[in-house]
């Protein structure tokens, strides 16, 4: 039976909003006189409030700056969900799903109701979760910024002046509070900031972060756990495209810095989505209706399509810009390093819309960027493996991100997506295995990292134009007819050789600047760690794929 609660009232009529506003004013007890309540309102009146808040700007290319305050990107230490009857069972409890108990979320719950309803404006963004009409969701966001208003009118599928019409009671909400602290004192609490979700009431709250990412990550959680647990679904961290010619599609799982949002951009292909996906029983479709991409060094010439979408409508987060000319420089990281844009898809010339496709993946690819440079530019992988390399989810922390920090650090995020998963890790990755063997797909392991040594020791890092012909070799066919080598210790099937790209940076074993000594020695240190990182969930894995991981 799905939580997803059942509308009882009459449709809305577009032309009278009001009737939206008397349910919001109803619940935070709000006066007419008082608040302002705008309802799915158009950029042009959004920018216009915006322009209000602190330090908020309309950069030289039309998109909108804002800033987010101290907190500059999540706060997954202050995620918490509630345990009830109804899912607590089913989530997966421990480093990622903190629980909270029913009584903190209604002290929460009310703080944030506190906080907004003191406020002169109050933004509704009434709007869809799922491309596929038959799974999609239906989002209401309630906040007090008119910068989150915009970023999440680009984030969620926007209705049509019909649909809107007849939207009707939503099936999760959204209270955003962000502006306010909570009380650190309240049981379950370890700080100011906190984002609950209650999967019984369909809810969620933020109180003490202005981060904006927060409600797009919140809703892919509950998509994460509503999908598999309600419609057998696989939801799934990845980008996405489709062949414009073959019609064959492509799923990209990479954390942030692989590229994943940067390669499935592709000129020649037609881009379903860049970050969030479900791989249903008819195919795939993406779970947004925008793109959220870093903007660090961001250049027209090595990213035209992200760069030019930066315009109207857009919101930028947390950039460095000129105050005269109001260029922003993509390359200052005064601020943070997770300098951000949020954009329609529809700002992407090869955009499939709707974002959906009605047939099944042929290629998997898994991004890691290996600043150890010992895992090569790309390799084929088992089943085994991929279910092996999906739960592990590696790559590097770079050197320099934090002070005190001379070597980039190994990072595992299980599912290439462990802050954002409702569930245990194994049963997402026994989805993936099933569907990839049940369609026949082919999987890749594609390092966009370093070649030919590590960060530390002068390597480079693989250069875009040689990852770009190697998914070109995927999509043509080219790559899985190659021969293929073992690499040593992880034994991965590395091409001998691959059109575009030059056979000395192939196969790290045979080409490290160092020697094959030193080599061995770092390869073994880098599958040391992912023998280590495994042992959390070697309890609840096969054989076949425990053996599928590097044999120190």
């Amino acid at each position: 039976m799905s939580p997803i609660k059942v509308s009882s009232s009459k449709p809305i009529d577009i032309s009278d909003s009001q009737i939206v506003e008397q349910s919001i004013r109803k619940e935070l007890g709000l006066s007419e006189d008082v608040t302002t309540i705008r309802r799915n309102a158009p950029a042009a009146v959004l920018y216009e409030d915006a322009l209000h808040e602190r330090k908020t700007v309309i950069a030289s290319s039309g998109a909108l700056i804002a800033y987010s305050g101290s907190k500059t990107g999540r706060s997954p230490r202050d995620k918490r969900i509630v345990e009830e009857e109804t899912s607590k069972d089913n989530v997966w409890w421990g480093p990622v799903n903190k629980p909270c108990s029913e009584k903190t979320w209604t002290i929460n719950r009310e703080r944030a109701a506190d906080y907004l309803r003191t406020r002169d404006h109050l933004y509704i963004v009434d709007a869809f979760a799922g491309w596929d009409p038959k799974y999609r969701i239906k989002v209401r966001v309630v906040c007090a910024r008119a910068y989150h208003a915009i970023f999440m009118t680009n984030m969620l599928i926007r209705p049509t002046q019909e649909e809107l019409a007849t939207f009707g009671e939503p099936d999760f909400t959204i209270w955003n509070a962000g502006q306010f602290p909570a009380n650190k004192n309240t049981q379950d609490m370890s700080s100011k900031t906190t984002i609950e979700i209650n999967f019984k009431a369909m809810e969620m709250i933020i109180l003490g972060t202005e981060y904006a990412g927060e409600m797009k990550k919140g809703i892919f959680t509950v998509m994460f756990y509503l999908m598999p647990v309600y419609h057998n679904i696989l939801t799934l961290h990845s980008s996405a495209n489709q062949g414009i010619q073959n019609g064959d599609v492509t799923l990209f799982f990479g954390l942030s810095g692989t590229g994943k949002t940067t390669l499935s951009a592709d000129p020649h292909r037609l881009l379903i989505g860049d970050d969030e996906h479900c791989w249903s029983d008819t195919g795939v479709f993406n779970i947004e209706g925008g793109c959220y991409a870093k903007c660090i060094n961001l250049s027209a010439e090595k990213e035209p399509e992200i760069f030019n979408a930066i315009k109207y409508g857009s919101i930028l987060e947390n950039v460095i810009y000129d105050k005269n000319t109001r260029v922003v420089d993509y390359d200052d990281t005064s601020i943070t390093e997770n300098t951000r844009c949020a954009y329609p898809i529809e700002y992407i010339p090869s955009a499939k819309i709707p974002c959906l496709a009605d047939s099944h993946p042929k290629n998997i690819i898994l991004l890691t960027c290996d600043a150890s440079g010992v895992l090569p530019p790309v390799s084929k992988l088992t089943p085994e493996q991929v279910m092996y390399h999906f739960i592990s989810g590696y790559t590097s922390k770079m050197a320099g991100t934090e002070e005190g920090v001379t070597e980039p650090e190994s990072t595992f995020s299980s599912c290439f997506g462990q802050p954002f998963l409702a569930l245990h890790p194994i049963r997402y990755a026994t989805m993936l295995a099933e569907k990839i063997s049940h369609h026949s797909a082919d999987a890749w392991l594609i390092n966009t990292g370093w070649t030919g040594s590590s960060y530390v020791n002068g390597g480079k890092r693989c250069p875009l134009k040689y990852t770009r012909a190697i998914l070109d070799s995927i999509h043509d066919g080219s790559l899985a007819k190659q021969s293929y080598e073992t690499l040593p210790i992880f034994n991965l099937s590395v091409p001998t050789a691959v059109n575009g790209v030059p056979k000395e940076i192939l196969n790290p074993a045979k080409n490290w600047s160092e020697g094959e000594a030193k080599y061995s020695t770092a390869v073994s240190k880098l599958g040391s760690l992912f023998v280590e990182n495994f042992k959390t969930y070697q309890d609840r894995a096969t054989p076949d794929v425990l053996a599928a991981g590097p044999q120190i």
